[in-house]
């Protein structure tokens, strides 16, 4: 595993375990939960630059096959805070841009040329992908669902760009796009501008690998949406993942608030009502 940030590398080392399965993991300082340490066989910490350092150590680890785990911020290779070795310098110098998508697919073509299979992340954890409709008990109203409505599209159209995968609607204007500060910064923005009862939209890319980055969303997010008074958290139905579900149905349920799983084509306004 290359375990990132969040609870993701925390849920798929779990699950990988209960499947009978030993799992090696790259660790990044600062990045990865050191609860990590305490779920696998053997963690190696490394800086992100270090790709021969982390593909040498899954090799003697005996891996088989590897997934792509949590988020590791690209503002760490965009501000030069990286210490790159030499293959990283050699990966980077051949792309075209530095895209989400061109940089993972990058790794992962690294990492099957040392004859380790890459899972699709739903492979390992199927029980995370969101399903269709809510996860607590509270419902979205016909305007939220209007208001997913009107984000739906935009989230799609940037997530396609790998620009982001969230957008932020307030009543009935786009107040916040997610760009290279991620979801977190994104609603906490939203909130700032546009004041309670926002309504965030998650998508998954519609090219989307699904060996890596799929959205995500788990108590943290919910945590951050409460914050900047959010009402509502609509993802991708089947293409994205909830860590720890019953947390998040907690949290979102006492605080009023609908996380709701939407079909790929968006919703339908006229389907909804509040429980």
């Amino acid at each position: 595993m290359v375990a990132g940030d969040g609870t993701l590398p925390l849920a798929m080392t779990r699950a990988a375990a209960e499947r009978g399965r030993r799992v090696v993991a790259v660790a990044f300082p600062g990045i990865t939960s050191s609860e990590i340490d305490a779920l696998a066989g053997e963690v190696a910490w490394l800086d992100p630059g270090q790709v021969d350092a982390a593909l040498a150590f899954l090799r003697q680890g005996g891996a088989r096959e590897a997934v792509l785990a949590g988020k590791v911020s690209k503002q760490h290779l965009v501000g030069g805070k990286l210490d790159l070795d030499e293959r990283a310098r050699r990966i980077l110098g051949r792309l075209q841009d530095w895209n989400d998508g061109t940089l993972l697919a990058a790794l992962a073509s690294e990492i099957e040329s040392e004859g380790i299979r890459l899972l699709p992340q739903p492979e390992l954890v199927p029980e995370l992908l969101a399903g269709t409709g809510p996860v607590g008990r509270v419902h979205p109203t016909p305007l939220q669902l209007e208001q997913i409505a009107l984000g739906w599209p935009v989230a799609r159209t940037i997530a396609s760009l790998d620009i982001g995968q969230t957008v932020v609607v307030h009543e009935r204007s786009i107040v916040a796009i997610e760009a290279i500060e991620g979801t977190d910064e994104a609603i906490r923005r939203a909130g700032r501008l546009g004041g309670p009862g926002g309504c965030i939209v998650k998508v998954a890319n519609p090219h989307q690998d699904p060996r890596f980055d799929l959205p995500a969303i788990g108590p943290r997010t919910v945590a951050v949406a409460v914050e900047a008074g959010a009402k509502v958290i609509a993802v991708e139905a089947s293409r994205s993942l909830v860590l720890e579900r019953k947390q998040v149905a907690l949290q979102a349920d006492e605080a009023g608030m609908a996380v709701v799983g939407v079909p790929e084509g968006g919703p339908d306004p006229g389907s909804g009502g509040s429980h």
